[in-house]
């Protein structure tokens, strides 16, 4: 795959295809030329499908939601103007994560879990032609049961069908016969028959003998692209590509919320209700230290103030704000020689003029607060026992506290921060929060809509 700025563009999918199948498997690198463009576009958008699988894992979804869920993700955000470039845009999306995600051990992880559920969701949905044509394609040794054979191991499989819950097999069930060492997914769980050292796999058990081959093959490749990257691409595309896959494991992909587009602006009179009502904890908790000890260090007063302007503080109550606040312990002289031209840089008016953007969960989570620091994600960095304090303080019952602390102990900061939402607010947040400005946002709406009309 070679990443080209011209728009020339080979459309031929079948000059890389892995076979008849829908589902590539990845084998290598397709032999086209790529946009730049498309080269990071196609990768957010199998991105985004890969968090929302994340997320759905996290809550705890099951097969069938799953199922649901992966096939809803797909359609929404890999699709692609041409239908002929459909299969273009997954291979390539692909590769291009597989670069992304090859770089540590943690991202391969990620990466590779995330990618095999993918295939996993994406295989129950094909027909037993295309399940063939991908076995075949792995190299498996398998061999469709006949007639004459499934008659005489038909009350077994019977038995088998009835202690794992299944529909009993008829004539017209397929099965395949397959060496039982291929299968430790079934063997181990007692879901399959076996006799003579073959198991006997229905159609719908399948997956689990196809998925573990996909799943060892994406390891294996993972290791030889990190190989390859550390030794060669990194250096030679330091220029171009580097920054681009450096930069997409940790993207935020949504809004950037620079300005507060919905709900306009908000005042100084309101600041404190709002900040009770529909501030996310990371910022709940730096607002409340901040009027308590009337300073933030400088990681603080960036997460914050850059939430404050998102969320429509302008720069003049800004100013106000922070200036009532620093100058209780510093004085107004030294608040003004030492702090008030950080505000006004957020806000575009000093040094390079850029229009900052408030920071996002992920850039929060990935944080380092030291000793005296304020910012980061609660979720992480905070003991169990002030999680349960603060939770507490923002109205989260003990039912919901002790889920949420769980998620926070699994590493799922982002689900957490949205169970503590829906804890609030009494309602359901489906896509998830994945940016502090997204959940004043949300949380304005539904208080809004609560709201009673006084027309």
């Amino acid at each position: 795959m070679e990443v080209v700025r011209s728009q020339k563009k080979s459309s031929s999918a079948a000059a890389y295809s892995d076979g008849v199948s829908t589902i590539p498997l990845y084998r290598s690198a397709p032999t086209l030329e790529v946009r730049l463009e498309d080269f990071e576009r196609f990768a957010v958008d199998r991105l985004l499908v890969l968090r929302g699988i994340s997320d759905g894992l996290a809550r705890g979804k099951k097969s069938d939601e799953m199922g649901k869920l992966v096939s809803d993700l797909w359609k929404a955000n890999m699709r692609h103007p041409h239908a002929s470039e459909v299969k273009d845009k997954d291979i390539i999306s692909h590769f291009v994560l597989r670069l992304v995600y090859c770089r540590t051990e943690e991202l391969r992880k990620w990466f590779l879990s995330m990618e095999s559920t993918l295939f996993r969701y994406r295989f129950r949905r094909e027909t037993s032609d295309v399940h063939r044509a991908l076995m075949t394609e792995l190299g498996l040794p398998h061999k469709v049961v006949t007639n004459a054979e499934f008659e005489g191991l038909r009350e077994k499989l019977s038995q088998v069908a009835r202690s794992i819950g299944q529909a009993l097999p008829t004539a017209d069930t397929v099965y395949y016969k397959v060496p039982w060492e291929q299968v430790p997914e079934l063997v181990g769980s007692r879901r399959v028959l076996i006799k003579k050292g073959y198991a006997y796999v229905a159609l719908n058990q399948v997956v689990s003998f196809v998925v573990p081959h996909f799943r060892s093959h994406l390891s294996k490749a993972l290791v030889l692209t990190n190989r390859k990257w550390t030794s060669m691409i990194r250096e030679q595309e330091k220029d171009r590509l580097t920054p681009i896959v450096e930069a997409l494991s940790t993207s935020y992909l949504g809004p950037d919320y620079s300005q507060a587009k919905e709900f306009g602006e908000i005042t100084l009179k309101d600041i404190d209700q709002v900040a009770r009502s529909s501030f996310p904890l990371c910022m709940r908790h730096l607002f409340d230290t901040l009027r308590d000890d009337h300073h933030l260090k400088h990681g603080g007063r960036m997460q914050l103030g850059l939430f404050l302007k998102g969320v429509g503080l302008k720069l003049d109550d800004a100013l106000a704000f922070w200036k009532a606040e620093f100058s209780q312990k510093v004085g107004a002289e030294r608040f003004d020689k030492e702090y008030a031209y950080g505000i006004r840089h957020n806000y575009g008016k000093e040094g390079k003029r850029t229009d900052y953007t408030p920071f996002s969960c992920q850039k929060i989570i990935l944080s380092t607060p030291g000793v005296g620091d304020h910012h980061g994600c609660p979720y992480r960095h905070f003991s169990e026992e002030n999680l349960r304090a603060a939770l507490g303080k923002m109205g989260v019952s003990s039912r919901e506290l002790d889920e949420v602390v769980d998620k926070a102990k699994g590493r799922h900061y982002q689900l957490a921060c949205t169970l503590t939402f829906e804890a609030v607010h009494g309602a359901s947040c489906d896509a998830g929060i994945n940016h502090p400005n997204q959940y004043f946002t949300d949380s304005q709406n539904i208080l809004k809509a609560k709201k009673p009309s006084t027309a």
